[in-house]
């Protein structure tokens, strides 16, 4: 697999020349700077390219051409948006960029509690607590109808026997501060949103009723209108993919779980198979998130991996641990619930065979693959998480990242030498 290295463009404190070093070959980046709904031009996508191309590497996936919520609830726009979007998947074709990562999550990208959960090791990770964001969506957020649907939560078989969600939020709601309360806010509205081309902003001064807003125009969207609202746009988007041989890869949902009363449909094998079947198109694709997928309890990750490696244009392998009780961790990149030597070698046959199949076309696409959400190491933060001051986003650490890398590219150099296939680290004499 290529192995590629998610970068938030010219103002990433880590620099292209640093990803070089460490054996990245290809970029997953956006043009961040972008607005939402706007159309991404030729001239800003050959900028960025050649930036990258500058330092030895390729432009390899866009992570993301955001999916604007009026095409997620069907607002009266949304056929606007949907050009908007098609017109930037021609020009990205145009520069060379034939795999875009994206997602069809309702209002929040992606959701954890605490972004410096202490490992046992002394380093932290991106945790959930379900009691936690409860107390958030009833407490703070104060969405109607939260209590009663935070009483009827129920963990999967053998997770969280015995646990009341609800009484947890309750008792925390006797201890919180109104600075713990804006932690939590900044948590999972801000510092996990923020730096990605989303609904959240560092700027924003009002947050939680900015949050509200999203939430209400989902209130006539259930699981079955999201999925067709889903459908509506990929059916809309598939011909301008085969004109321009686009790979479009949805990413699952994170965490997999419903949360906030909004339906969530990218988050079990039933889903990603009901989508793929819905628009059976080779370019309507998966995003395999090992992280994601293995956060859920209910996920066989091994067997999903098995099951949709034909359909997967892009990897993200990273893993999760789920606790007794249901909350879960980030896991060490060798251990949780993901098996990632397994997946490294379901995913090397498949580029393997594709790369047969392809051979006849001209050079064969490489399967992308990134390594996501390290460790934060006790010398990057000094023990205060802040981003400006050390260089990194949330869950997108330097030297976890790299440790995460180099505890990926040994997994891969022995699966490839298992399967007869000629290893190179890049960047280095043999």
């Amino acid at each position: 697999m290529e192995r590629t290295w998610r970068w938030f463009g010219k103002k990433d404190k880590i620099t292209l020349a640093m990803l070089r070093q460490i054996g990245v070959e290809g970029i997953v980046t956006a043009l961040h700077d972008v607005p939402l709904g706007q159309v991404w031009t030729r001239e800003q996508i050959r900028n960025l390219r050649h930036y990258i191309e500058s330092y030895g590497m390729r432009w390899s996936v866009v992570e993301s051409l955001p999916v604007v919520e009026t095409i997620k609830y069907g607002g009266p726009d949304r056929d606007e948006q949907i050009e908007v979007y098609k017109q930037s998947l021609r020009n990205l074709s145009a520069e060379g960029i034939h795999t875009v990562c994206y997602n069809f999550m309702p209002v929040l990208d992606w959701a954890r509690t605490d972004l410096l959960h202490p490992n046992p090791n002394g380093a932290s990770n991106l945790f959930f607590s379900y009691s936690e964001f409860a107390y958030f969506d009833i407490y703070i957020l104060k969405r109607p109808g939260a209590r009663q649907q935070w009483a009827d939560f129920r963990f999967h078989e053998g997770y969280g026997a015995g646990r009341d969600v609800l009484a947890e939020a309750d008792a925390l709601a006797t201890t919180m501060t109104p600075a713990k309360d804006h932690e939590l806010v900044e948590n999972i509205v801000i510092k996990t949103q923020g730096f990605v081309s989303g609904n959240f902003s560092d700027g924003d001064r009002e947050p939680v009723e900015k949050f509200r807003r999203f939430l209400d125009l989902y209130k006539d969207i259930d699981k079955d209108r999201l999925r067709q609202n889903m459908r509506y746009f990929l059916e809309a988007i598939m011909p301008t993919c085969d004109e321009c041989d686009m790979d479009m890869c949805v990413h699952p949902d994170d965490p997999p779980i419903e949360i906030l009363g909004l339906p969530r449909i990218v988050r079990t094998r039933d889903d990603i198979r009901w989508l793929l079947d819905a628009v059976p198109n080779p370019h309507n694709g998966l995003t395999f998130c090992a992280g994601s997928l293995s956060a859920g309890a209910y996920n066989d990750v091994v067997a999903l991996a098995r099951e949709f490696a034909p359909r997967t244009h892009f990897v993200h392998l990273r893993s999760c641990h789920i606790f007794p009780n249901g909350d879960f961790t980030e896991a060490s990149h060798l251990g949780g619930r993901a098996d990632l030597i397994e997946l490294a070698r379901i995913f090397e046959k498949e580029e393997r065979l594709k790369s047969e199949l392809t051979a006849t076309q001209g050079t064969p696409r490489r399967l992308p693959m990134r390594v996501d959400h390290g460790m934060t190491f006790t010398d990057e933060t000094g023990g205060v998480f802040d981003e400006t001051a050390h260089g990194h986003n949330a869950g997108y650490t330097l030297l976890g990242r790299m440790f995460a890398l180099g505890q990926v590219q040994g997994i891969l150099a022995t699966v490839d030498r298992e399967l007869g296939i000629d290893y190179k680290q890049p960047g280095f004499y043999d």
